[in-house]
């Protein structure tokens, strides 16, 4: 696996997420050599502040079209490796070697 994120891109989405105060949406966790998915957590002052090198991705999900809206903006404005879903969002923190990758 090839790691497609960095710790300040991390930062920044956190951050980012925390600002949306009451459109601040869910997110779930994959960890990268056991498989672990997390439960749901909306905390991200404090729960995602956690270093990622061991996570394989991050969901982020939406529920309503405002929230989709201004999540999206937070992830363009960072720039990250990642797709849109029918739930929210898939952010990657590492792909397969040779798997090419979009950036919202």
């Amino acid at each position: 696996m090839t790691p497609v994120m960095n710790n300040t891109k991390w930062g920044e989405i956190r951050i980012g997420m925390h600002a949306l105060e009451g459109q601040s949406p869910r997110f779930r966790v994959r960890n990268l050599q056991s498989g672990y998915v997390s439960a749901w957590d909306r905390e991200w002052f404090y729960h995602f502040f956690e270093h990622h090198e061991e996570d394989e991705w991050v969901e982020v999900e939406v529920t309503s079209p405002s929230q989709r809206e201004a999540v999206l903006g937070v992830l363009r404005s960072v720039h990250v490796p990642g797709v849109e879903t029918k739930n929210g969002f898939k952010i990657f923190s590492y792909v397969a070697e040779g798997t090419e990758v979009d950036y919202l």
